[in-house]
């Protein structure tokens, strides 16, 4: 197998982060769980961003975010992801450039805009998601370079795109890609919402060998499992995927790799400002760490480190010198 040219490639929504502080009398009145993620159309999005404070505007989407993190580490990162020709999507893909990350999707000339993401975050650093997926939802395999998924050695998709069928079949191309070339595949589960509308596909992907690492949180894994207990949930898909990673918020890591079990401790914060992309950030150390062939320990650590940076501040893109955190 030939040395890869990129350590990972990512394949997920493409959006931009609308940020604002809210309360939770906010939520409360708007019909809003509080740490929840929700799918709205365009209209609810223009109702709801009207009603929202003073906002702040920053590209987006999970795996983007993850492969963000990775360049900021010194890493090689790509992304596939969808946008529309328009403003939001001129924004995008001038941000995930300027983070030195390879992303080489065609804009769509469509009547579907840029997707987008209205975040709600409460004093506790809780965040709320409305997302408007918009032209990434129109994501199809006639967007994938095959060449540049058989040179990744990573392949890392989210599960936020696997739900609407277009988007799905292009990962699904790209798997049967990344496998003929020899490479890896992860998928994150990203949360529960997606989880109850495509829990069967998920488990004959991760029973059919599809997968080669699979992150989680502890939430999402009790979901897929429709276990009431932790252990037995991890112990389902334990010996089903060769690397399965949880992480459990303040609680650290947990990380089984043939049979063998490790947990680190959540990294120290003085304050925590915001939780978005505290998931995102987390994969992206600990797929630096896996790209570089460190010990399973240290890319928990890694991940914790970096999931800790990015809850002592407000967006989900990191602000302090992550190459630091990694030496």
């Amino acid at each position: 197998m030939t040395q890869a040219r990129l350590n990972v490639l990512a394949i997920g929504d493409a959006i931009v982060d609308v940020i604002a502080s809210t309360d939770d009398d906010f939520l409360t009145a708007e019909g809003l769980v509080k740490g929840s993620m929700r799918l709205i159309d365009a209209e609810e999005a223009t109702r709801l961003y009207a009603h929202m404070g003073q906002a702040r505007e920053t590209s987006g989407g999970s795996a983007a975010n993850t492969m963000a993190g990775i360049a900021a580490m010194g890493g090689r990162a790509g992304f596939v992801g969808q946008v529309a020709a328009d403003q939001l999507g001129e924004i995008f893909a001038h941000d995930i450039h300027a983070l030195g990350v390879e992303y080489e999707t065609r804009p769509l000339d469509s009547a579907a805009p840029t997707g987008r993401c209205l975040i709600l975050v409460t004093p506790d650093g809780q965040r709320t998601m409305n997302t408007f997926a918009g032209a990434s939802h129109q994501l199809s395999a006639d967007a994938l370079d095959p060449a540049q998924i058989a040179d990744a050695a990573i392949l890392y998709l989210e599960a936020y795109l696997w739900v609407p069928d277009g988007p799905r079949a292009a990962m699904l191309k790209a798997i049967e890609i990344a496998k003929a070339a020899g490479r890896k595949v992860a998928l994150t589960l990203s949360d529960i919402a997606c989880i109850d509308k495509r829990r069967d596909s998920f488990v004959e992907l991760i029973r059919n060998d599809g997968l080669d690492l699979l992150f989680a949180n502890e939430a999402e894994i009790l979901s897929l499992t429709g276990e009431s207990d932790f252990d037995r949930a991890v112990a389902v898909f334990a010996d089903k995927v060769p690397l399965l990673v949880v992480t459990c918020s303040e609680k650290g890591a947990v990380a089984i790799e043939s049979g063998r079990r490790v947990h680190v401790p959540a990294a120290r914060v003085e304050k925590v400002v915001d939780t978005t992309g505290a998931g995102d950030l987390f994969a992206a150390g600990f797929l630096f760490g896996q790209a570089g062939e460190r010990p399973l320990e240290d890319c928990l650590r890694l991940g914790s480190l970096c999931a800790a940076e990015i809850i002592s501040h407000f967006g989900a893109r990191p602000e302090a010198d992550l190459k630091a955190l990694v030496k």
